[in-house]
């Protein structure tokens, strides 16, 4: 039987707007298709033993929770995280588990807070938040994908030219507002803004992420399809009535 371990990162304290439905449905899409899913949940004091997992997920969480992790963190959980995405471990980071795996993060009021560095990126905090339903499309390396999601952030985000966006920006703010990207893609990560959550409301992202999991440790599986039918007319819902602003 094929089999994918998933490690839950801070799922106690990183749990915003539903974000750990997204772990839900991963498990939902595996069971579908014979595929066992064991899900570990890893919080504050934990080992982490990176090499156990095939998928890490990292959700959501208000400035003051990330500012809890960054002892942890220290104390031997970013370099384990930082060596899980060199080796190429799958990743699904949300919101702030998305500003987390970047260098650092700088209050509005000039405090700045040293993250993981496994990505080369860095956010800087605005008084003004970033809210509401958006929606992005994925390059073609990522099958052009359209993704619809709920952001709310008052982090702006800059990549550097060792990143590539996840996507470009066709309503909401995505990254900052400014230079029309959200996300960050970097080996297997997937790193987003979207809440909601992400997944399933995006089957044919979910697929990829799965995909590119059951890849490394099955490089012959065919991934079977799912009938689909109500995740995409809630996606397609949503592509039409944000095109129509």
């Amino acid at each position: 039987m094929y089999q994918l371990k998933i490690c839950h990162l801070y799922p106690d304290i990183l749990n915003l707007y539903g974000d750990r439905g997204n772990i839900i449905c991963m498990q939902k899409r595996m069971a579908w298709r014979g595929i066992q899913a064991e899900v570990t949940e890893v919080s504050v004091g934990d080992p982490l033993n990176y090499d156990d997992y095939d998928i890490f997920f990292i959700g959501g969480g208000q400035d003051f929770e990330q500012e809890v992790l960054l002892k942890d963190l220290a104390d031997g959980k970013a370099k384990a995280i930082t060596q899980a995405v060199n080796e190429e471990k799958v990743f699904l980071a949300i919101c702030g588990g998305y500003q987390m795996l970047g260098n650092y993060y700088k209050t509005w009021d000039g405090k700045e807070c040293e993250f993981v560095g496994a990505l080369d990126l860095y956010t800087v905090g605005a008084k003004e938040r970033m809210i509401g339903n958006y929606m992005y499309q994925c390059d073609a390396a990522d099958d052009g994908i359209v993704v619809v999601g709920f952001e709310n952030h008052s982090g702006k985000t800059y990549l550097s030219d060792k990143v590539r966006p996840m996507g470009k920006v066709l309503a909401g703010s995505g990254n900052n507002g400014e230079d029309g990207t959200e996300g960050a893609r970097y080996k297997n990560v997937f790193a987003t803004y979207s809440h909601g959550p992400l997944l399933p409301k995006n089957p044919k992202l979910a697929d990829l992420i799965l995909k590119t999991a059951l890849k490394r440790r099955y490089p012959d599986i065919v991934l079977e399809e799912l009938d689909d039918t109500f995740e995409n007319n809630a996606h397609d819902y949503m592509v039409q009535r944000l095109s129509a602003k």
